[in-house]
């Protein structure tokens, strides 16, 4: 993940234009909304029913959805971010066996964003690190497990640490174009019953989360 995201930020340093136009300056508020796509990077531990290891994991699938950020520079090259967005929906497989279940979630995460480039810049990169914390709600077993008795799921909310790697391209004083690359640290355990009996499974999602976005910038 370290490597995915200090690569990227090498990158895009490297393609900082010395084209001459007015970017960031302390007290502007930039609105950027755009698609977001999550991608787990899910370990897990193996389900236990009853004290009974089953053998098996989980896994989570991926999704897209609207996202929202909002950020204030404290300074030209300092700003603090906030993520939103509508929630995202993921199913749930018990491996080897297929469907188990769906939650969705919703991710708010604050982030301080350092910028690199000189104010001047059309290319913007920067990288930042904050906290995010994770809820889950609409917890449900697909029909056929509810039937074979799975009932009552929960997943406990998560906080954990966030990291990112991005960079805008600014097309006038208030217009820009956004791309980003984050790592979320979210782990949650998932409670449930089987026939009354209780079950439990430790899940790391750790997503990787793609930002493609538009700006527009408060002067």
């Amino acid at each position: 993940m370290k490597n995915k995201l200090c690569s990227l930020a090498l990158i895009i340093t490297g393609l900082t234009s010395s084209l001459s136009v007015q970017a960031y300056e302390t007290g502007n508020l930039l609105i950027r909304t755009g698609l977001t796509a999550v991608r787990p990077d899910a370990a897990s531990d193996n389900v236990l029913v009853d004290g009974n290891d089953l053998g098996m994991g989980v896994s989570v699938d991926n999704n897209s959805q609207l996202g929202i950020n909002i950020n204030y520079f404290l300074s030209p090259k300092i700003a603090i971010e906030i993520l939103l967005a509508t929630p995202f929906k993921h199913d749930i497989d018990l491996n080897t066996v297929g469907a188990l279940g769906t939650t969705k979630h919703l991710p708010p995460t604050v982030s301080i964003n350092f910028y690199f480039a000189e104010s001047t810049a059309v290319l913007q990169p920067y990288v930042g690190a904050g906290i995010n914390y994770t809820v889950f709600f609409d917890e449900e077993f697909t029909t056929e497990n509810s039937q074979a008795g799975f009932s009552d799921l929960s997943l406990d909310d998560s906080i954990g640490l966030s990291a990112q790697a991005g960079i805008d391209y600014i097309l006038n004083d208030n217009w820009q174009i956004n791309a980003s690359l984050r790592w979320i640290n979210i782990n949650t355990t998932a409670d449930f019953k089987l026939n009354n009996a209780s079950g439990s499974v430790d899940v790391d999602i750790d997503p990787f989360v793609y930002t493609l976005s538009i700006g527009y910038r408060f002067n």
